[in-house]
């Protein structure tokens, strides 16, 4: 059965039956209660209706009911059926909070009518509850993993359930992907994140140093080595190791690298002191690991001991209905940066990037926002002249969640190819308040579809 868009209480079984006929053939899915009690044990803060009500009920009336309402969620509409004799009673109740009230006998289309508009203000209310939330997330400090397409949810919920535990990862995925920002995203979730997290690209550092680098060294231990160094393993104890572009690692310090996994306990060069180390290692690679121990160019049995848990990272061209919020993402960074203004990119901007391969995937896309934000719209076509109209100065709150809702709009818009029943169950907002935000927002539904 649907969500109730209503809920109706009323203590006379007759006028109960007669109304929840009358809603469903409305369209307005209703749960009938005799008394308020039993109604309030369905309410939630995320219910998504109207309360109807009764003014005279045994036990608790419609006064009662309406603060036992508002005290679960105050942005919940209330609507009260007085008798001739209430109107009193019923100017209490609209000072009391309540929606509105409505004489009894009533006209049916009034009726219908009201019930419609405070669904329209709740179904905003709760769209403006998720859109602040939103914007109050994607403002915290540290890395956040964004994007609701199907393939980034299967990453989320194949890391989540790990995050309190200190399973070794192996992350794989195309350059630019995102395996950095997920590796930061598991350290800063994890009982770990209070220690350190310490990054170091194996394709990077010379195969000469990488040793040093990862284990340290003592006063003495080769030519150079003038003072101590704490390596980068001993340095993320009870923290994170993030070997980015583990395939580069050398052979010989694969092996010592698995001695650390198996014993735990690390040695300096120059040094006979081994020091117990508590680390959980997050190794990335855009390489097959598998295929290269297969052919003897990866160490197996440290391939066994890094893929515990596999984590697939998705390219962008497979997840391209999460473009518009990750350029939005990046393009407010840019702006905050910058002292810029983020202006949204129109339905047809949008379009022309969830067209693109994205070779560079995440961090194309991220530059790109960046050039956007300093270049206007030439950035994303060279050929194309800059757009004009732009202000100057800081977004405001009010700005920046129209600009948030516009892309989210355009995000499941594409998702859904232009189905405007699919957008409304994806975003859970009505029908009819879609369609306003799309004529706000200057948005087709035929633009979405294929």
């Amino acid at each position: 059965m649907n969500e109730p868009s209503v809920i109706f209480v009323d203590d006379d079984p007759h006028i109960l039956q007669a109304m929840a006929q009358s809603l469903t053939l409305e369209d307005l899915p209703v749960a009938c209660f005799e008394d308020a009690a039993s109604a309030l044990r369905t309410l939630g803060p995320e219910f998504e209706g109207v309360v109807l009500c009764d003014y005279n009920m045994p036990g608790m009336d419609g006064l009662d009911m309406l603060q036992q309402v508002r005290a679960v969620d105050d942005a919940i509409p209330v609507i009260i059926l007085t008798g001739q004799g209430d109107i009193s009673t019923a100017v209490t109740a609209m000072q009391q909070g309540a929606y509105d009230f409505i004489e009894k006998p009533f006209d049916h289309d009034e009726l219908i009518e009201l019930l419609r508009h405070a669904l329209e203000k709740r179904h905003l209310a709760l769209e403006n509850r998720r859109l602040k939330a939103q914007l109050r997330q994607m403002a915290k400090p540290g890395p956040r993993i964004l994007g609701n397409s199907p393939a980034m949810q299967r990453v989320l919920a194949t890391i989540h359930p790990i995050l309190e535990t200190s399973a070794n990862i192996l992350l794989h995925g195309e350059t630019g992907s995102g395996k950095d920002a997920l590796a930061r995203y598991i350290h800063e979730n994890s009982p770990r994140s209070a220690h350190n997290f310490v990054a170091i690209n194996c394709g990077a550092v010379p195969e000469n140093l990488i040793e040093s680098e990862l284990f340290g060294h003592e006063p003495g231990a080769f030519t150079g080595a003038d003072k101590l160094r704490i390596g980068k393993i001993e340095y993320a104890h009870q923290g994170t190791l993030f070997l980015d572009e583990v395939e580069s690692m050398p052979m010989p310090l694969q092996v010592k690298l698995l001695r650390v996994l198996e014993e735990r306990m690390v040695e300096r060069l120059g040094s006979n002191q081994v020091r117990p180390v508590d680390v959980r290692i997050i190794a990335a690679t855009k390489a097959d690991l598998k295929q290269l121990s297969d052919e003897g160019r990866f160490r197996q049995d440290l391939y066994y001991r890094l893929n515990v848990v596999k984590v697939d990272i998705p390219p962008l061209r497979e997840r391209k209905e999460d473009i518009p919020l990750l350029f939005h993402h990046f393009a407010l960074i840019a702006a905050a940066r910058y002292d810029r203004e983020s202006i949204p990119l129109d339905a047809s901007q949008t379009a022309r990037l969830m067209q693109r391969s994205w070779p560079g995937n995440v961090r194309e896309l991220r530059n790109l926002a960046e050039r956007y934000v300093l270049l206007g719209p030439a950035a994303l076509d060279e050929n194309e002249p800059a757009g004009a109209g732009n202000i100057s100065g800081r977004q405001t709150l009010a700005e920046m969640m129209d600009s948030f809702e516009r892309s989210a709009i355009i995000s499941a818009l594409n998702a859904c190819h232009g189905s405007i029943k699919d957008t409304m169950v994806q975003l859970g907002i009505a029908r009819k308040t879609l369609y306003d935000k799309m004529k706000k927002h200057g948005l087709d539904k035929a633009q979405f579809k294929d």
